[in-house]
């Protein structure tokens, strides 16, 4: 299983800003520490700017180049915006462009970083700049118009950026289980929402997701999957507000990983967020799940 990475995912941040960049460069070296028969692990380009104007605005692009956010915007986004940030996100698009590319060759591959799932077209929220799963999709439909495309969202806040930008497409089906009210507080419809209370226990949650993800890929026969794992549904997670344990995610990952390898479907794993209370946790959460989706792919 192809893995993608690239050292300038880390960007240097305050020590007490609360996005832990240095997840980024743990979980790698915790996967070569692994030394997973199936994982490899290569280097990629920044998307272009062509890629990213297929899903994003100039305007927006040019205001985050320049550093020139207003100030709501900059509060919003989270991230000090600059020319190094925009540099720094457009990897973090390739890298889900090149996992793209390698998952219709291969089946599974990994972006080690995205799930940028708050960012909408004309405007980044949450720690995300740029959304790769847009940009990737609109990619795959430049070659591949036909493609039909279903977004696995289990972090535990809901992909509002995804659903707007994929409001109209009826090609795409943005499914996301997510706590209700937890941040976003203005949700962002998608095809389909499932909101779960606040600290949710793991047996809720893995009712609620088996229940009703099969059906859904079921009744729209996916071509290919993107999904946004999410470190932040465990138990110690600072923002995440859901009590899954390292067995409730397991269970989580070889669910989502059964559904798309026995129905063949071509799958990008993802990142998305982590806020634990131990920072090196976050990384090993996001290890792990990649471990498992090589495990698959050996199957």
């Amino acid at each position: 299983m192809r893995c993608f990475y690239h050292p300038e995912y880390v960007f240097p941040l305050p020590p007490e800003h609360p996005f832990p960049m240095d997840k980024f460069w743990r979980a790698e070296a915790m996967l070569r520490e692994a030394n997973h028969p199936a994982i490899t692990i290569h280097s990629h380009a920044p998307a272009s700017i062509e890629q990213l104007h297929r899903v994003h605005t100039p305007t927006y692009l040019a205001s985050i180049r320049a550093g020139a956010l207003v100030k709501a915007d900059a509060v919003r986004l989270g991230l000090p915006a600059s020319e190094a940030l925009l540099h720094r996100s457009a990897l973090e698009v390739g890298g889900t462009l090149a996992a793209t590319q390698a998952a219709l060759e291969d089946g599974l591959a990994c972006n080690l970083a995205g799930g940028t799932h708050h960012a909408f077209a004309d405007r980044g929220l949450g720690y995300c700049v740029l959304n790769d799963v847009a940009v990737a999709i609109r990619e795959l439909h430049t070659t591949r118009p036909k493609l039909r495309i279903f977004v696995v969202d289990t972090d535990a806040h809901q992909g509002n950026g995804t659903h707007g930008i994929f409001a109209a497409e009826d090609r795409v089906f943005t499914y996301s289980i997510h706590v209700g009210k937890n941040y976003p507080a203005a949700k962002t419809p998608g095809d389909l929402d499932v909101p779960l209370p606040r600290y949710v226990e793991g047996a809720d949650y893995l009712e609620q997701l088996e229940s009703t993800l099969s059906p859904a890929l079921d009744d729209f026969a996916p071509d290919f999957v993107f999904w946004i794992g999410g470190a932040d549904l465990h138990i110690d997670d600072r923002f995440g507000q859901m009590r899954l344990t390292d067995e409730h995610f397991a269970a989580r990952d070889h669910h989502i990983l059964d559904l798309v390898t026995t129905r063949r479907v071509p799958t990008v794993v993802l990142y998305g967020g982590g806020y634990n209370r131990d920072r090196i946790k976050t990384a090993r959460l996001h290890a792990d799940t990649v471990l498992r989706a090589a495990d698959h792919a050996q199957k």
